[in-house]
């Protein structure tokens, strides 16, 4: 077992050896060391991993010291996990399966170290999908009307679950502020790239006509600010005059398939560091 520290701080002299210090002293092995330093912004990140065999804290203590010995004295915002504990994260969809079945894929295949114990959806039209990767899928019809009554609903199930974080895999529905609350950088959702360009239900169809070069897609942490959180993972592809609308939708789906999925992976190892509105993503 491990645990990981992400952390950032105002830079200083002298603040990887005090946190290695810490660590080492106490009989842990540092497996992994990643830091960083933003010279604009006076901003050091750093995440690390350690073994806790022998690590002379317990690990119920290891917040509590971290905090009263560094934390405050360095006043840094830090959060540390354990490899022991094995996230559950839920999945939002709609009526689009693409970026659904590319999850269930990744996850059947092992390679993930996570437990996807639930499936949540607006529709009913998936949920043979459900069946096919023996994965709960629960209908929550939510409209303008009822959205308060159904995320309750939602709150319910995801709370039943034990579930850690949640990825929108093309959910089409405007989670509330309450909600987002609730999952703090928790909650990871895969657009097209066209934003703020292009906004409706036909975005591809749009960049047809305008003759756009490159589409892409962005997947991001979920804030209030619709579509604006901190971005996780972008990729891009070519096009030119003779794709027509059916190949930027197929090359746009294959996108968001590969970015949703290096974002999801990434959160699941905890190599994210949050900060602001942007992200320091650690190899």
């Amino acid at each position: 077992m491990t645990a990981i520290l992400r952390m950032h701080c105002p830079d200083c002299p002298g603040i990887i050896s005090v946190i290695t210090e810490f660590i080492t002293s106490n009989g842990g092995n540092i497996i992994n060391l990643d830091q960083y330093v933003d010279h604009s912004n006076g901003v050091f990140y750093m995440r690390v991993e350690w073994e806790l065999d022998k690590f002379a804290i317990p690990r119920e203590k290891i917040r509590d010291y971290f905090e009263t010995l560094y934390a405050r004295r360095y006043d840094m915002w830090f959060h540390i996990s354990f490899t022991s504990h094995r996230q559950k994260m839920a999945i939002f969809v709609s009526k689009m399966s693409h970026c659904l079945y590319d999850l269930l894929a990744r996850y059947t295949a092992g390679e993930w170290d996570v437990e996807i114990p639930l499936i949540i959806s607006n529709h009913p039209d998936l949920e043979i999908v459900g069946r096919q990767f023996g994965i709960p899928f629960e209908v929550v019809p939510v409209t303008r009307d009822n959205k308060a009554e159904m995320e309750a609903r939602e709150f319910e199930l995801l709370d039943r679950y034990g579930i850690d974080f949640i990825v929108l895999a093309r959910y089409m529905q405007v989670l509330s502020e309450d909600f987002i609350a609730r999952y703090p950088n928790r909650i990871i959702n895969i657009h097209h790239s066209f934003l703020p360009a292009f906004v409706g239900a036909k975005p591809y169809h749009q960049a047809y006509e305008r003759g756009v070069k490159l589409i892409g897609a962005t997947s991001h942490y979920v804030t209030a600010d619709l579509d604006a959180g901190p971005i996780i993972e972008q990729d891009i592809a070519r096009i030119s005059h003779k794709d027509s609308v059916s190949e930027l939708v197929k090359k746009g789906r294959d996108l968001e398939k590969i970015v949703l999925s290096r974002a999801v992976g990434a959160h699941i190892a905890r190599k994210i560091l949050t900060h602001g509105n942007k992200t320091v993503i650690f190899s």
